[in-house]
């Protein structure tokens, strides 16, 4: 019996272009610090999946949520702040 491939993955298992370009790679830089906050944001709620969440909990919840705001915030203040060219100031 011969192991069934498909077609997309024999095309795009050596192209060229499947590699991440510089401007991707800095866009995702540029939002590592939600990515974190996020990342953060779902531990605290992992903890509390199996049991009934304390005020402990409840506070790394809550703090961890304003991180996350606090992260997309910046995020889109720094985008706005960025001048387009040939934009009106």
């Amino acid at each position: 019996m011969e192991p069934i491939v498909t077609v997309q993955d024999a095309v795009t298992a050596f192209a060229d272009w499947i590699e991440p370009t510089a401007a991707e790679l800095d866009a995702v830089e540029a939002e590592m610090p939600v990515i974190l906050a996020d990342v953060e944001l779902l531990d605290a709620h992992i903890v509390t999946l199996d049991r009934t969440p304390t005020e402990l909990d409840a506070r790394r919840i809550r703090r961890a949520r304003r991180r996350a705001l606090a992260a997309r915030v910046a995020l889109l203040n720094r985008a706005a702040g960025m001048s387009v060219p040939g934009g009106a100031a």
